[in-house]
């Protein structure tokens, strides 16, 4: 039997209430946040933080909620949300049947982040409205199909979810696709931003420079195993060479989390590009 270490600690970035709420279980730890700006909830954070979430819920105006996917880490707590307020819940229109039941995801992921009991959302806009601004919301594929970033027209922040998480990403989930990844990240730059607020890195106030770090990070890695392609190279050859270190991960999750789905991402897209 695992036992869970939890904690939470509340940050404030100008009008922006950041909840981070960390979870460790036999030394490995992970974190996630849950934003509050102008009556909007921005992710509701894992079920098994619900203790801690919940205290920082407690006495928050809280008008609607908007989820940037439906991951158990940032939807864990929508259903305990919805039934003790009722404010509307905003998700992708995409994952909205998947969220009317519990969650089904492997046993080492509900370790980490306990349950993501069902739930019901509303199709989100294009935009959202809250008190003093409008949100534009934006399709960001690539970490899943129905991730979104949102961004607030008045002061410029950009919540960008798991789209950015770290500059230089080793090992990424079998559903993400980093060909998307770079698309959508491309994409943000068409908005006047500076700082983002991510929900594992937190508040960024470099964010944008950020974001264009991860961009040449990608395409860099991109064109190494266009080269290796090129040559004839194996999945597992070009993984090893560009990926030489083994990471924990990987192992504990069966191969779900590796950086072989990262070169297989970019091989079908050669391919694709070559039938073109």
């Amino acid at each position: 039997m695992f036992k869970r270490e939890t904690s939470i600690v509340v940050q404030h970035h100008g009008d922006v209430q950041c909840a981070l709420g960390k979870v460790a279980i036999q030394g490995f730890g992970m974190s996630v946040y849950s934003f509050f700006v102008d009556g909007l909830l921005i992710d509701t954070g894992s079920n098994s933080l619900a203790q801690e979430f919940q205290s920082f819920f407690k006495d928050l105006p809280m008008e609607q909620i908007a989820l940037t996917h439906a991951h158990e880490d940032h939807a864990g707590n929508a259903a305990w949300l919805q039934q003790q307020r009722d404010v509307p819940i905003y998700l992708h229109g995409k994952s909205l049947q998947t969220c009317t039941q519990d969650g089904d995801y492997p046993l080492y992921r509900q370790a980490l982040w306990g349950e993501r009991p069902a739930f019901l959302a509303q199709p989100i806009g294009t935009t959202l409205q809250t008190k003093t601004a409008i949100w534009d919301v934006i399709e960001t594929p690539g970490h899943t199909t129905d991730h979104l970033a949102f961004y607030n027209r008045q002061t410029g922040a950009m919540f960008t979810g798991d789209l950015y998480i770290q500059t230089k990403t080793k090992v990424v989930l079998d559903e993400e696709n980093i060909v998307h990844t770079l698309a959508s990240l491309k994409k943000l730059l068409n908005y006047d931003f500076k700082e983002i607020y991510c929900c594992h890195a937190g508040y960024l106030a470099n964010g944008r420079n950020r974001i264009l770090e991860k961009i040449a990070y990608i395409e860099e890695m991109e064109e190494k195993v266009r080269h290796l392609f090129q040559q004839g190279y194996s999945v597992e050859e070009m993984t090893s060479r560009i990926f030489p270190r083994e990471y924990p991960i990987v192992k504990v999750s069966g191969d779900q989390w590796s950086s072989k789905h990262i070169i297989n991402a970019f091989i079908r897209h050669f391919t694709q590009e070559s039938l073109q």
